[in-house]
Formats: C-alpha cells, sequence, structure tokens
C-alpha cells in the first residue's frame, strides 16, 4: 500500500470521481453525491494505492477559523477533511486511518488542528473510527428526528 499526496490530474480525476461514484450507490450517508471536478478542484489530495490502483482518498483544504469558538480561536488555520473513502473490502485494515495520519502529518507545520463534519449512517462505527482510533475530539452534533 502506497500512501502520499497528490497533485491533481485528469487521471487522478477520472479515479477519484470513480470512487465517489461508488460511495454514492452504497447509500452509507445522508445526502452524499458523487463529486464533480468542481468538489475536487483546489482541494489537497491523499491517496492510499495498491498495485497502483487507487483504493482510498482523503482530501481537504486549510481554512481560517472566522470567529472564536469554545474549541478553536478566531483566525486561527485549520485543515478541512472534506472527505475520507476507502473501498468497502478494505475497511478496517488500517487504510483510512493511514491516509488521516499521513494527511495530519504532511499539514501539520501549516495548521493547528484538524476538522470535519461526517454524515454517515453508521455513526457508531464513525465515532470510533475518529475518536477511539484516530484519537479525535468530539465537539458537536446535529441530531435529527422525523415527526
Amino acid at each position: 500500500m502506497t500512501i502520499r499526496e497528490e497533485p491533481l490530474s485528469e487521471a487522478l480525476l477520472a479515479d477519484l470521481i470513480a470512487l465517489s461514484v461508488d460511495w454514492a450507490a452504497e447509500e452509507s450517508c445522508h445526502g452524499y453525491r458523487a463529486n464533480e471536478r468542481a468538489d475536487i478542484e483546489g482541494e489537497r489530495i491523499f491517496t492510499a494505492r495498491e498495485d497502483g490502483a487507487l483504493v482510498g482518498y482523503l482530501f481537504g483544504h486549510v481554512e481560517r477559523a472566522e470567529k472564536t469558538s469554545s474549541v478553536i480561536a478566531a483566525g486561527t488555520p485549520y485543515f478541512e477533511v472534506e472527505e475520507l473513502y476507502v473501498r468497502p473490502f478494505l475497511r478496517s485494515q488500517g487504510v483510512g486511518a493511514a491516509l488521516f495520519r499521513f494527511a495530519e502529518d504532511t499539514v501539520r507545520g501549516e495548521v493547528s488542528m484538524l476538522m470535519l463534519s461526517t454524515a454517515t449512517k453508521n455513526w457508531r462505527a464513525i465515532l470510533h473510527f475518529y475518536l477511539d482510533e484516530l484519537d479525535m475530539a468530539f465537539w458537536s452534533a446535529r441530531l435529527y428526528k422525523h415527526i
């Protein structure tokens, strides 16, 4: 398995879009739709490849906090993880964690923290992944109930 940051190319764009089509077909996230070029352009892209084939990715970008909150001061740079995806047959094998840690190590000198939101339907598994495996801290949750 090779984990690295890659510049966006037409070939990588096609691979990323194809994986996002697969992800959308899983229907594992509330409201997820396959990516288009505009969703990916301008993002920093971290890839997991096995025998040259793309099997996972993480992309995001640096932002600055607009206002002070309970966890971050206004003006603080942070890396917003937009997406983290691993092909189903490789899940629970450390690929997602390797992507996350590689991205974390890469942006460490530029930002003070990493942040992300998730809309997965399997919230227990994703909270275990981010909180227990990656040592992230819980900040907030938005809950809903149809009535």
